[in-house]
């Protein structure tokens, strides 16, 4: 066992000080006035993003983050004061005073208050989720102040080593605890999932050091620089190796104490929090179909911007759901609209908005098969147990065209996911009627209407399901009701696939 844990260590050791900063040496000269400087304009470089991006604007007018003119008088504190409010704080975390964390005490407080007030009212929406995550894994809450220095609260943020996110992962980090970073996703840009790993990593670093002063630098500069300084001072806190730490990291915990403070002590710095157009009621809906932001903004009617904000995870605004499910954040108010509507928004333009990354399948003049112009386009939902020698014979076309049709190169079929298939205009109508429920095949025309346009939803009441939740136990809840009432009203075939969280419709009886 003792083998093992020492093996870990090691391997941890060597992974992070892979991604670690450029080595220092004796000749490093330390100079806080430039490190401040340096902090000073990485932060600024942080903001100008938030403004580049249109995400943040509190002012709604241009030049709102220009910093040039951003210096206001502020309740004078003594040194006495600043070390009483620092103990008063109660932290786990030692928040340490001295002349250096004052001068970023003073960065914040001073000299950047708009920004810290933007922060402050961004901090109503993600502190909560730090928080979460951090209890999770039995760390100090007031960890929940990294992400102020690392990212200044965006989500969207990317450094110019190329860390990414509020917790600002670098790409190899993330990969090692697990977070989805491909074409289309990028998890550290995900809040929730992000929040997680930074929360297991920070554990990770304190089984090593015992000291949340060297754990935090270590999040900055990896465990090898860290180590390189305790060895080379021999001293094992942070202020004993701090002169042999790289530059950022240097500024980096007077930084964060100087965040914490001021994040804290905001109504006695007289800062006021700005209101941020951030829904202050979320909620998640799974996806386990491809599935374009743009889709859901035009049919609910939804600010993209809000979407993207709500979903950065998504870099090219796609949700691709084909092979597992994903999430997709929403304000409360349109979770139900989206149940309701969701056969209409996942076929919403669907030719327009996924051409220019499936042309095969939606471009006719790339397939192999010609289509007559007496020919209707249908799209038919795979069912489980279905296979395409099974669908081709319904539709009396070739498996070949089927292929063609959908740029399938092998005969495997994926439950749920949709085939397009031409037949002669005159039967098209014919086909329909093999199908069992009404939304199995629909015409290239999408609407926005749903299924049973004569019910409105204060006809159905909709449930969030919850932990040891079954079909039986859920439909003993609504007299009336029974468990296959439910799955038919939502879909569902295979009674052994819910998940906590998951909206079900329950239609009510009279």
């Amino acid at each position: 066992m003792k083998f093992v844990l020492t093996a870990f260590i090691l391997t941890f050791y060597l992974l992070f000080s892979s991604v670690a900063q450029n080595d220092i040496d004796d000749t490093t000269f330390v100079n806080p006035e430039l490190d401040f400087q340096d902090f000073s304009r990485n932060l600024d470089s942080m903001l100008l993003l938030w403004y580049v991006q249109g995400s943040v604007n509190p002012a709604g007018k241009e030049n709102s983050f220009d910093t040039a003119n951003d210096t206001v008088i502020m309740p004078f504190f003594s040194q006495d004061m600043y070390i009483e409010q620092l103990a008063r704080m109660n932290t786990y975390i030692e928040m340490t005073y001295n002349e250096i964390v004052q001068k970023y005490i003073e960065f914040y407080s001073i000299k950047r208050r708009k920004q810290v007030e933007v922060m402050l009212g961004l901090s109503e929406y993600y502190f909560p989720v730090f928080e979460q995550a951090l209890d999770k894994y039995g760390l100090p809450l007031e960890l929940k102040y990294l992400p102020i220095i690392e990212s200044a609260l965006n989500p969207h943020a990317i450094s110019r080593a190329g860390a990414s996110g509020l917790w600002q992962f670098m790409y190899t980090t993330g990969k090692l605890y697990k977070l989805n970073i491909n074409s289309f996703i990028d998890e550290r840009q995900d809040p929730m999932k992000s929040s997680d790993a930074a929360a297991h990593y920070l554990r990770d670093l304190y089984d090593i050091y015992h000291d949340w002063h060297l754990v935090i630098a270590a999040y900055n500069c990896g465990p090898g620089n860290i180590n390189k300084a305790i060895k080379r001072t021999g001293k094992t806190t942070y202020w004993g190796i701090y002169n042999r730490l790289p530059r950022e990291t240097r500024g980096y915990v007077p930084a964060y104490i100087a965040a914490s403070y001021t994040m804290s002590n905001y109504k006695d710095l007289k800062l006021i929090p700005r209101k941020i157009e951030l829904p202050a009621a979320t909620d998640t809906i799974l996806i386990n179909h491809e599935l374009h932001l743009m889709q859901v903004a035009e049919v609910l009617q939804i600010p993209i911007e809000k979407l993207r904000e709500l979903n950065p995870q998504y870099k090219k605004d796609i949700i691709p759901a084909n092979y597992n499910t994903l999430s997709l954040m929403l304000p409360a108010e349109y979770i139900t609209q989206f149940i309701i509507l969701k056969d209409s928004i996942f076929n919403y333009k669907d030719s327009v908005f996924f051409s220019s990354i499936r042309p095969s399948q939606y471009d006719i003049q790339n397939n192999n098969s010609k289509v007559s112009s007496g020919e209707v386009r249908l799209s038919y939902t795979i069912k489980s147990g279905d296979n395409i020698g099974k669908i081709a014979n319904r539709f009396n076309v070739t498996i070949a065209d089927i292929k063609s049709w959908n740029n399938i190169k092998k005969n495997r079929l994926i439950a749920g996911k949709k085939l397009i298939i031409y037949v002669a205009e005159d039967s098209a109508g014919k086909y329909k009627k093999h199908l069992k429920t009404k939304n199995k095949i629909e015409s290239q025309v999408i609407t926005n209407k749903h299924e049973d346009e004569t019910t409105t939803k204060d006809d159905y009441i909709y449930y969030t399901v919850k932990s040891g939740d079954n079909f039986y136990t859920i439909a003993k809840m609504y007299p009336g009701i029974t468990g296959d009432d439910i799955m038919k009203l939502n879909g569902i075939t295979n009674a052994k696939s819910l998940q906590i969280g998951q909206k079900l419709k329950i239609r009510k009886k009279e």
